[in-house]
C-alpha cells in the first residue's frame, strides 16, 4: 500500500513538472504572466523560510532580532557571509540577553 502512495505521488509531481514544458512550444510574450512567473521561485523561497526562521530558536524575540540583523546588513549590501555571521551574532546575543533576564 505504501509503494502505491509513492506512486501516485511521484506520478503527480511528475506530470505537475513535465506538462508546462510539453504544452507551452513558444516563448510567453504576456508580460504580466512572464512578471508573475518571475517571482514564483522568491515566493515560494520566503514562504518556506520565514516560518523556519522565527521557529528555529528558543525565543520569538531572539529570531526576530536576527531577521532585523540580517535585513539592515542586507540592506547595506553586505556579503551573504557577513549577514548570515551577523544575523547568527545577533541572535546568539538575543538569546544570551534573555537567558540572564
Amino acid at each position: 500500500m505504501t509503494w502505491g502512495y509513492i506512486a501516485v505521488m511521484a506520478l503527480v509531481t511528475y506530470l505537475i513538472r513535465a506538462l508546462p514544458l510539453t504544452l507551452i512550444h513558444g516563448k510567453i510574450q504576456n508580460r504580466w504572466v512572464r512578471s508573475f512567473l518571475y517571482y514564483v521561485p522568491y515566493a515560494c523561497l520566503s514562504a518556506m523560510t520565514f516560518p523556519a526562521i522565527f521557529f528555529a530558536t528558543q525565543s520569538v524575540w531572539s529570531a526576530a532580532a536576527g531577521v532585523l540583523a540580517a535585513l539592515v546588513l542586507a540592506f547595506f549590501d553586505r556579503s551573504l557571509i557577513t549577514v548570515a555571521a551577523g544575523a547568527c551574532l545577533a541572535v546568539l546575543v538575543v538569546e544570551q540577553l534573555l537567558t540572564v533576564i
